[in-house]
């Protein structure tokens, strides 16, 4: 079904991470390597990879470098980083230069299941608590950053819904059962969204919309 490839030096962790490709993801075809050089000559080689899980500590990774140079020889390639780093700059930093996601080692089975099937199906994924925690954490550059009350004004009170409901974590499936509405609708709310702010992925609009007040604007 899918063509992924697992880049990471711990054999344990890749025989953890291909077993739940298996379980979650029958028929894929899995590859693993242990450095960025082999991920690079994989990617070479095999051209039409559908996902690479990419750990940040592997030899040849020099932190988000590899990321970089990764993106650089295969950038239609999506790439998610799996790592133990949980510090959100860090997280954020992985989004901005270019990974499609990010995956905490921690993370239970079924979120890494749910979190993999996100990013397969074209969404960006981060771990709740990265968004919560983003969340919750003064801005330093707030007027930048937050959106503009016009923009706002333009979204629907359906979108509206749907943006709060991102900015909690929750994924289109996940919006979907809690508004009541088909999965296919939310897609349509999320591109028009992203359309109607000026941003280019999910993780932007989440972290641009992280102070508003969504009862200010539901009261209209």
């Amino acid at each position: 079904m899918y063509k992924i490839l697992i880049a990471d030096d711990h054999p344990l962790f890749r025989e953890a991470i291909h077993n739940v490709i298996s379980d979650g993801f029958p028929d894929s075809e899995v590859m693993e390597t242990a450095d960025l050089d082999s991920a690079l000559a994989l990617t070479q080689e095999h051209d039409d990879l559908d996902l690479i899980l990419l750990d940040l500590n592997m030899p040849g990774m020099h932190g988000l470098n590899g990321l970089i140079n990764l993106r650089n020889e295969a950038p239609t390639v999506p790439v998610v980083i799996v790592s133990a780093e949980q510090d959100k700059q860090v997280v954020l930093q992985a989004i901005t230069y270019g990974a499609v996601g990010f995956i905490t080692k921690s993370s239970p089975r079924a979120q890494m299941t749910d979190a993999i099937e996100q990013i397969l199906n074209g969404n960006v994924y981060l771990p709740s608590d990265i968004i919560r925690t983003q969340k919750t954490s003064p801005r330093r550059h707030h007027e930048e950053s937050s959106i503009p009350p016009e923009l706002l004004q333009a979204l629907t009170r359906k979108q509206l819904l749907v943006l709060e409901r991102m900015t909690k974590g929750e994924s289109n499936k996940q919006i979907a059962y809690n508004l009541d509405i088909a999965e296919t609708t939310v897609k349509a709310h999320v591109s028009a969204i992203l359309r109607k702010l000026n941003v280019h992925n999910r993780v932007q609009a989440i972290l641009s919309a992280n102070d508003i007040d969504f009862t200010a604007y539901l009261r209209r």
